[in-house]
């Protein structure tokens, strides 16, 4: 048992030493504890609809017409500043000098249509994020009008998030967090036993008093424990940007079951190609195929995260168990035909 610890903390200890892997990492503890405004971010171009419910940004409305509308109102609830103009001069004028960022003209209330007129700015990123802010207090204003000509519209107030910002964190931010740790165990165990093969250092290892399963297990168990670290401090890190993941226990064992797939399915390929560049090249490809062709199973680990996280009541334990056996099914043939692997010459 100590030679294999001795191997799992020499291969823990050489992670420092490969650049590539711990600016992985670094990106994905940027990401993870900066959550909560890389999804506002990310949103805006996502789903442009959800400026107006995560951003604070204050704008200043140019006002024309009546004053006295309850449209004053919903701008101002909204972060909207009115600033009140007496002549179309003065407020062309502010408007063009950035002064006022948009100029609204609200005609006398009627029984006909209110022509409201919304002026916006030529540059087409300022006037998006202005009109998407103005969205949902025009919209009020609206439904205010309809009231008015005794048109009743009966509308249901549905608790929770946004769906395009629950859409977009538990079916892209967590999976990628989730995940991106095992594909990085496995570029790890990819070089790790490649440039054992390749500088014949594989041999000095074997004639220790360990076997050839241990020593390639314990590479295999240093990638995942790294991988499982990585996984517990975003869990953390999403924690403090108040995202809630729900069914932690059978996350963390996906992610983990995940992991292992990776890391052990990198081992194959490294020990049969015995080639650094080939074997990363191959590992990469299989992980991309792996997880295009996993949306055609019934419930994909990525489906499933999802799933899990969201607290699907349909997806539990024995969904988690099934790609927990194919894990053991592909460690049972890997540790059976390492030795044969790795004599053999292609």
């Amino acid at each position: 048992m100590m030679p294999f610890l001795a191997v799992v903390k020499k291969e823990l200890r050489a992670v420092t030493k490969e650049k590539t892997i711990m600016i992985a990492i670094g990106i994905q503890l940027f990401i993870a504890s900066f959550s909560s405004v890389i999804l506002v971010g990310l949103l805006s171009f996502y789903d442009p609809s959800t400026i107006a419910l995560n951003s604070n940004a204050s704008f200043k409305a140019g006002i024309m017409g009546r004053y006295d509308t309850v449209l004053i109102a919903y701008l101002r609830k909204h972060n909207v500043n009115s600033v009140y103009f007496d002549n179309i001069q003065d407020a062309e004028t502010s408007f063009g000098r950035n002064i006022v960022d948009t100029l609204l003209y609200i005609p006398t209330e009627s029984r006909d249509v209110v022509d409201l007129q919304l002026f916006l700015p030529e540059a087409e990123t300022r006037s998006t994020v202005i009109m998407m802010a103005l969205r949902e207090p025009l919209e009020q204003y609206e439904n205010h009008l309809r009231r008015q000509q005794g048109i009743r519209l009966n509308y249901q107030d549905v608790s929770g998030k946004h769906p395009a910002t629950f859409e977009f964190l538990y079916a892209t931010l967590i999976p990628i967090l989730m995940f991106f740790p095992g594909f990085v165990a496995g570029s790890m165990v990819v070089d790790s036993i490649s440039s054992e093969i390749e500088h014949h250092t594989l041999d000095t290892l074997w004639s220790a008093p360990i076997s050839l399963n241990h020593i390639l297990g314990a590479k295999i168990t240093a990638a995942f424990v790294l991988a499982i670290m990585q996984v517990v401090l975003w869990f953390i890190l999403l924690h403090f940007n108040g995202v809630v993941i729900q069914n932690v226990g059978l996350v963390l064992f996906l992610t983990a079951i995940v992991a292992g797939l990776n890391s052990v399915g990198a081992a194959l390929v490294a020990t049969a190609l015995k080639d650094r560049e080939r074997a990363q090249f191959v590992y990469s490809l299989i992980i991309m195929l792996a997880a295009s062709s996993s949306y055609l199973l019934k419930s994909s680990p990525i489906t499933l995260i999802s799933q899990l996280a969201s607290g699907d009541y349909y997806a539990g334990l024995s969904d988690t168990a099934v790609h927990g056996s194919v894990l053991l099914i592909l460690a049972l043939i890997y540790f059976g035909a390492a030795k044969r692997l790795m004599t053999m010459k292609l």
